[in-house]
């Protein structure tokens, strides 16, 4: 097993090292995705790494890819990334990486929430709405919704903070159109992944995905989708109202941070070495239980 908290490709050139993932150019047409095991949490990213994060995410946005690529395209392409590097860079990359088509990105993360917690449910306390959606009074902690909603956020910078946006900004921002097209796609997606997370025994509570379209204007489902970084996974068999129920994700990590009453600023917190395996743990889990294969 090899833990990456950053790549050394001397073979390409890099363009891009987000939160958790460093981008390389191949073309003028595609690029590769290696994605690390860095962990952000409140959009800061951690000191530790998490062993095998990296493996899961792609495997798992893999895995959904396939499963909805008939429901909207994505930005996969059938390059191999081995191809692309040299051989003493491979251990780098292997499992942890793909080749994918560049397109523009379309500058707002989507939330679907199906259930009230985290942010949506700071927001509900304060006027009983999200995102300038009004919704019923008397709404518990952890209560599935009504029908799942379209939450668009601002897309943030590293060391800065996504932020919850109206759907008239949102409109404001990329237009009326492309904010109707991502709501009917995203929420045609989460109900979809929805059903079969549930008959695999885990509630998916929220989700973010991310656009982009090509050069005729399709839009295209990119960066990852429905793993235990975008997504909040709660096992269906200990879901409690009312209470942040146990989690497959990185709400693990969060939680933590929150029992120390950290400001949520850089530098954060050392990580124990409990809290870094157990979330090893959730996200191998996950996969499994979602895909049937162990990692």
């Amino acid at each position: 097993m090899t833990i990456l908290t950053k790549t050394h490709l001397s073979s390409l050139k890099l363009l891009n090292q987000g939160k958790v993932r460093d981008i390389y150019d191949i073309d003028d047409e595609n690029m590769m995705i290696v994605t690390t095991d860095r962990l952000s949490a409140f959009d800061v990213i951690m000191n530790e790494p998490i062993p095998f994060k990296g493996e899961v995410l792609t495997k798992m946005a893999n895995f959904w890819f396939e499963k909805f690529r008939d429901l909207v395209p994505n930005h996969l392409t059938d390059k191999n990334p081995l191809d692309f590097v040299n051989q003493n860079e491979v251990e780098q990359i292997i499992n942890r990486s793909i080749i994918v088509k560049k397109l523009k990105p379309i500058p707002i993360e989507v939330i679907v929430r199906g259930y009230i917690i985290g942010s949506g449910w700071k927001e509900y306390e304060l006027d009983k709405s999200i995102c300038g959606i009004n919704l019923p009074m008397g709404l518990k902690l952890a209560q599935e919704l009504p029908r799942p909603i379209f939450t668009p956020s601002s897309k943030a910078e590293i060391g800065s903070v996504d932020e919850n946006i109206s759907i008239e900004a949102c409109e404001n921002l990329i237009g009326k159109e492309f904010t109707n097209q991502l709501s009917l796609i995203s929420l045609n997606l989460y109900k979809k992944a929805y059903k079969f997370a549930y008959n695999k025994g885990i509630i998916i509570a929220d989700t973010k995905f991310e656009f982009g379209v090509d050069n005729s204007g399709v839009i295209h489902i990119m960066d990852e989708i429905l793993t235990p970084d975008s997504s909040r996974f709660w096992p269906k068999e200990s879901y409690q109202l009312g209470i942040s129920p146990p989690s497959f994700d990185k709400q693990f990590v969060r939680d933590w941070l929150e029992s120390i009453n950290w400001n949520k600023s850089p530098p954060p917190p050392s990580l124990p070495d409990d809290v870094i395996q157990k979330t090893s743990e959730k996200y191998r889990e996950a996969f499994f239980q979602l895909t049937g294969k162990k990692i």
